[in-house]
């Protein structure tokens, strides 16, 4: 490869559409991927779960956890739910009321509530208004005690008309010709810090949703037994004898697609299975981005820490986005069209990207909206840390096509409301992000660089960090003077 890349028509064509959710190495995984056409099995309805009000001085669990009885009509595109929160009070204090994200209510009659209960008993003390819903309780929630929250409700999917002019981004959740995706598809408990709940409103570019880490388990079925497509999800899959059961621990947030279409390959990386999911026409690049996530589940592993689940799904979307979820990601079909089977390519960069966003993200969480350069700067430079694990020869290159190219500027941590436009919030937050990194790097030296990340996931896994987090661990690892970096990269002095 030569050691400047000048972009072609097709990768300009890529710039317009592009929106990225985004020593020595072990060997690249040599195993082959493998194919299969079968879809899931099908299985008979679930029976109605009953759960018992917790007592109100049981000690609370580390994370809450959601339990999630769900049917879908594939071809009526509904989906049925009865959902279950155990959600402890770990915010210090007793608090009076709960505020769950509701992301399906901003499509009307896209979200149709039957009932809400608090350990056992039905309650009408709520409000749901657009994303939000208030419910307020009959006595203080006491620290470091369990609620039940109990929610019933159906989904009327959206079709995701990826040729509507108003929509100012790729939507995700709802269906295709040949897909259908939940993505922030159930109520959930929106983190509770300094004496706010976190929830922003939308925004047309970047994401708006804080996740604390939580428990799942989906128990799903397909109301047609005799045409049930092929999923990928976020979770461990246990066919059970009616249904399939889905379960993850400390995970932000929980993805299923499904498509009648989806072709499957796996590749199993110790006691992880990577898994691609891929249409027709995607075979190649469905079977090369399975190679970049493994490799960069190796890449990262050693660089940063553990890859903490049993699965990792990627999933050919039908819609012009990457974007990440818990132990699952969306990647645009534009990569796949333009992959031309060498390393220096998109596929490749945002592959790895989105396989970063496991630790900067899942692992440790931020708040995306107002923060964002903590998890996509950070999921950017990963893409260099790939590059040095496997491709030595290319970093250069990596800058120069995926970075520089596109002259970076602005400051690093703008928020996603700040932005002006999503290409010069690109520019500031994930590029200028990448350049900040690797000064920073190579002020205080990799050894120093490498024992700070190593410690921002210790101290920042399960939790939800901000940038006064990022520089206190940082300073715990070096002594030299990065001040006028953060002068330089950054708006606000840390």
């Amino acid at each position: 490869m030569p050691s400047k890349i000048t972009p072609t028509p097709n990768v300009l064509f890529l710039i317009v559409f592009f929106l990225a959710s985004c020593s020595s190495f072990a060997p690249a995984p040599t195993a082959t991927p493998t194919s299969t056409h079968t879809p899931t099995a099908t299985f008979t309805p679930i029976p109605t779960v009953t759960f018992t009000p917790s007592p109100t001085l049981v000690p609370a669990p580390e994370r809450a956890t959601y339990t999630l009885d769900t049917a879908i009509d594939y071809d009526a595109h509904t989906v049925d739910v009865n959902e279950t929160i155990v959600y402890p009070n770990h915010t210090g204090g007793q608090l009076n009321a709960l505020v769950l994200a509701v992301e399906p209510n901003l499509w009307e009659g896209g979200f149709t509530l039957t009932s809400v209960s608090i350990d056992g008993v039905q309650t009408t003390t709520y409000s749901l208004e657009g994303q939000r819903l208030d419910i307020a309780l009959s006595s203080f929630f006491q620290p470091e005690t369990v609620l039940n929250i109990e929610v019933q409700y159906t989904l009327t999917l959206p079709f995701a008309d990826q040729q509507d002019p108003s929509i100012s981004r790729p939507r995700i959740y709802g269906y295709t010709l040949r897909q259908l995706n939940l993505t922030n598809w159930y109520p959930f408990v929106v983190p509770y810090i300094n004496g706010e709940w976190i929830l922003h409103e939308p925004w047309v570019y970047g994401e708006h949703l804080v996740y604390d880490a939580a428990d799942y388990e989906v128990n799903l079925k397909f109301t047609d037994p005799a045409s049930v497509p092929i999923v990928a999800s976020s979770g461990f899959a246990e066919p059970q004898v009616d249904f399939v059961r889905y379960t993850i621990t400390s995970a932000r947030a929980f993805a299923i697609s499904a498509s009648r279409e989806f072709q499957v390959s796996t590749l199993q990386l110790g006691d992880v299975t990577v898994s691609s999911y891929y249409f027709p026409s995607g075979v190649v690049g469905g079977q090369a981005v399975l190679k970049t996530t493994a490799e960069a589940i190796q890449v990262f592993g050693e660089r940063y820490g553990p890859y903490p689940h049993k699965t990792l799904s990627i999933v050919m979307a039908d819609f012009k986005d990457s974007t990440e979820f818990s132990a699952f990601y969306y990647h645009s079909p534009l990569y796949y069209e333009q992959y031309d089977g060498t390393p220096l390519n998109y596929l490749t960069f945002i592959g790895a990207h989105e396989t970063a966003h496991q630790w900067w993200f899942e692992q440790v969480g931020n708040d995306q909206a107002q923060q964002p350069w903590l998890d996509e700067g950070l999921a950017t430079y990963s893409e260099h840390v790939y590059y040095e694990g496997i491709y030595p020869d290319l970093v250069r290159d990596w800058w120069a096509y995926r970075v520089d190219f596109f002259n970076p500027q602005g400051f690093v941590d703008l928020p996603v409301y700040e932005g002006q436009g999503f290409e010069p919030y690109r520019k500031a937050v994930y590029l200028r992000g990448a350049h900040f990194l690797d000064d920073l790097r190579g002020r205080i030296g990799d050894e120093a660089f490498f024992a700070f990340i190593q410690d921002y996931l210790t101290q920042g896994r399960g939790k939800i960090v901000n940038a006064d987090d990022f520089f206190r661990i940082l300073s715990m690892h070096t002594s030299t003077d990065y001040s006028d970096l953060v002068r330089q990269y950054l708006q606000n002095i840390y």
